[in-house]
Formats: structure tokens, C-alpha cells, sequence
């Protein structure tokens, strides 16, 4: 389970990063933050949103200064999410190396849509896919939480902001 503050904190970051990286495009600098983007998306697909670094930031320099949340979230739709965001952080990074500047253009735009949705609104559009995808996989291809159970996704569609994850 994860605080939902930090996955606005990382949005805003990536948010900040992307918007940097068209507009500097094509540059060195565009290369090293989408490569940089792209390696941070890469480890909260894999590792899960807490075990990226601004997570890790979060967890151990924003978080230990504000109250407890008031309720925290799964996270495995963030992880999705971020995932999605690889996806386009790596179609971006492909555009780069073939100096396709529309297509560092569009690519890091929606990731950057994406994250701007969340960092400002608390909507995670990454999140909201997975709500709506998982409903079509059968409970044993999911995986479980660390306490051993699958949340119920139709529970967690209808109640909305009390357990719908948030993240970009």
C-alpha cells in the first residue's frame, strides 16, 4: 500500500522533466532528461512506484513532514500506470535516436498529458486504464498484494476517490 501524495509528488516531477524535454528538443540536455525520465519509468514498472526515485524522494524527505495520509492505495495501478508511461518514454527515446523531432514531440506529450492530469487534478489516467482492463482478467493471472488478496476492482470503480489509486 502506498501514500497517494507521493505518486502526485512524482507526477509533478516527471510533469516538470517531459515538459523540459520538448521543449529543448532536439539538445543534449532533451537526450539526458528523456533518457533519465525513461530509466525512472523504467524502475516503477518494474520495482512499483515507492522503489523509483522521486518515490524514494518522497518517502524519505517530503512524506516524514506531513500528517498520515488519510487512506492509502494498491499499488499495482500506479506500477501499470507507470509502465504505460515507459512505453511512451521509450517510443519518445526511439524517435530521438532516429532524430525525429515530431515524434520526441508527441510521444513525451501524452506521457506528459498523462502526468500533468495527475500532478494537478489527482487523476491518474494509467490507473483508470488498469481499473477498467482488469475487470477482464480472471482473478488467477492477477497478481496479489503483499497481504496475500486481490482487491475487488468493482468495488474500488464504484467507491472512486476512497480507493482509486492516483498516479502518472
Amino acid at each position: 500500500m502506498i501514500d497517494p501524495r507521493g505518486t502526485r509528488f512524482s507526477a509533478a516531477i516527471t510533469t516538470l522533466v517531459l515538459a523540459l524535454v520538448i521543449v529543448t528538443t532536439p539538445s543534449p540536455a532533451a537526450t539526458f532528461l528523456l533518457s533519465l525520465q525513461t530509466l525512472v519509468f523504467a524502475f516503477g514498472a518494474i520495482l512499483g512506484p515507492s522503489a523509483q526515485p522521486y518515490g524514494w524522494l518522497f518517502k524519505k524527505v517530503v512524506r516524514p513532514r506531513l500528517k498520515a495520509p488519510s487512506h492509502t492505495e494498491d499499488a499495482l495501478a500506479p506500477q501499470f500506470a507507470q509502465a504505460i508511461g515507459l512505453g511512451f518514454a521509450l517510443a519518445a527515446s526511439i524517435s530521438m535516436l532516429f532524430a525525429w523531432t515530431l515524434g520526441v514531440w508527441i510521444f513525451a506529450g501524452f506521457a506528459l498529458f498523462a502526468a500533468s492530469l495527475n500532478a494537478a487534478f489527482g487523476f491518474c489516467l494509467g490507473c483508470e486504464i488498469y481499473l477498467r482492463v482488469r475487470k477482464f482478467i480472471p482473478a488467477s493471472a492477477m497478481p496479489k498484494q503483499q497481504d496475500g488478496h486481490l482487491v475487488d476492482v468493482r468495488r474500488s470503480a464504484e467507491v472512486g476517490d476512497q480507493t482509486s489509486p492516483s498516479l502518472g
